[in-house]
């Protein structure tokens, strides 16, 4: 006994999928036609049978009240009957006693039922075995009744049929070679697009636009992988920018790593290293070398965040953006103690990542830190403002120069009065990444007190319910 598997269904799955798309229309097409000729064809039948036949029994009708109306006048024994032409028409004659009368050389016909020897005066139209194949008509006469047949033709049906065959094998044929050209014709446009796309992935050119054809669905997609291509473009030429810069900027601390590297190694070889070197200066040769490795350290962690990008595994929470500004103050001030932070923050919910938030934060006063003067402080303000929470970060230092303001965020970018500052000249594009990727935007201008006022905006967020407050509590941050 075999077990009924759904082999045969996947199998013709796999080979449909597996068809081109050419393939697809052009079978789709053919079966549509097959289909609707078939639907046709049988429609078509079923009502020429029954013209046919209702024609057929008008035809018995009316002969055989011909014949009924003649055997009264002349009587059933006594009428004439017509001679068998050899085909066509049949007649017979059923007399009161039972017995009946045919023409000569007639064929005979059905024996007569029960139901004919009773017949009423309207007649009875009966269809016998269709081996036979005969329509009879049997209609009252005096004390008997007259029949009038004939043979039932298929033939005009069967002719219809071969004829709506033939039609349906060229509209098969016709159908599948329109459908193919319309496919071809219709599909040119995504063969260009395939042929460019193949092109850009071969060569690695993102330069060569796909050129804009076609109209509608065509044109949409062509557009959108040419917008595609520009945001690889875009992200190629920002990586390039990148790598050039960080070539840059990790030459001149190398360099000064190395030199100071290769003088120890070359002192201690010659084994004057302590008389070359004093104390006094190997301590501060040993000091710059450990500056200028945390120096690498830091711009190493910052263009890994910035080569990062949006992307990372932090999810976006509800959070009272005071928390963060709070814990970025205190880390700034474990990492410079002799900084002073005078901090004046609301509460005020936004959605974001904390961890990003908190690294912008601790940017910004950082960048305000080195350049604060000893006796000032950095003051951080947090409020908020219509649909805004806005967050100001004061120093009171020599400020920035209108010269500098249009590339105070950029990658690297340093002004001259801050090359002799430490800094990787990161941090500040770090933060217009991050507030941007918020929904926000960050500007610098001149504060009141001379210095750098760095400003914050980014949009509020409705405060979570109390019981998520109370929820928060218990479990962290609601997310």
């Amino acid at each position: 006994m075999s077990r009924p598997t759904g082999r045969e269904p996947r199998r013709l799955t796999r080979w449909w999928r597996g068809r081109s798309l050419r393939t697809r229309l052009t079978v789709i097409a053919a079966t549509a036609i097959a289909v609707s000729v078939f639907v046709a064809f049988q429609l078509a039948s079923e009502l020429l049978d029954r013209e046919l036949r209702d024609s057929l029994e008008d035809q018995l009708r009316a002969d055989s009240r011909v014949l009924a109306t003649a055997a009264e006048r002349a009587g059933l024994a006594q009428v004439e009957l017509p001679p068998y032409p050899g085909s066509g028409r049949l007649v017979r004659v059923l007399l009161p006693d039972g017995s009946t009368r045919t023409p000569a050389g007639q064929p005979a016909l059905p024996p007569v039922t029960e139901q004919a020897r009773r017949v009423a005066p309207a007649g009875l139209m009966e269809s016998d075995d269709p081996e036979e194949g005969y329509v009879i008509h049997t209609r009252r006469a005096g004390a008997g009744a007259v029949q009038v047949a004939r043979a039932a033709d298929d033939s005009p049906i069967n002719r219809f049929g071969f004829g709506m065959l033939m039609v349906g094998l060229l509209c098969v044929v016709g159908g599948a070679f329109v459908g193919r050209t319309v496919a071809r014709a219709g599909l040119a446009p995504i063969d260009r697009l395939t042929a460019a796309a193949v092109r850009v992935a071969d060569t690695g050119d993102l330069d060569a636009d796909i050129p804009d054809e076609g109209g509608g669905e065509i044109r949409r997609l062509i557009r959108s992988i040419n917008d595609m291509l520009a945001a690889l473009r875009d992200s190629r030429r920002a990586q390039r920018l990148l790598a050039e810069d960080a070539a840059h900027e990790l030459k001149t601390p190398l360099t000064s790593l190395r030199l100071n590297v290769e003088l120890l190694i070359r002192l201690d070889r010659r084994g004057t290293l302590d008389s070359a070197l004093p104390a006094e200066s190997r301590t501060r040769l040993l000091n710059d070398l450990g500056a200028q490795v945390a120096e690498l350290s830091t711009l190493a962690a910052e263009l890994t965040d910035l080569a990062r990008g949006d992307i990372t595994d932090e999810s976006a929470e509800l959070l009272d953006l005071a928390d963060v500004v709070v814990a970025a103050a205190a880390l700034a001030r474990s990492r410079a103690p002799d900084v002073e932070i005078a901090l004046d923050v609301t509460s005020v919910w936004v959605g974001g990542r904390p961890a990003a938030l908190q690294r912008a934060v601790l940017n910004l006063i950082d960048n305000a830190g080195k350049w604060s003067p000893a006796d000032e402080q950095v003051q951080v303000r947090l409020r908020a403002e219509g649909a805004s929470a806005v967050l100001e970060v004061d120093d009171a230092g020599p400020g920035i120069d209108a010269a500098d303001l249009p590339r105070v965020f950029d990658r690297f970018y340093r002004a001259d009065s801050a090359r002799a500052l430490p800094g990787s000249g990161l941090g500040l594009s770090i933060v217009q990444r991050v507030v941007a990727a918020h929904g926000g935007r960050v500007t610098a201008a001149r504060s009141a007190r001379g210095g750098a006022l760095l400003r914050v905006d980014l949009p509020t967020a409705s405060p979570p319910t109390p019981i998520a407050q109370i929820t928060a509590a218990e479990d962290g941050p609601v997310r």
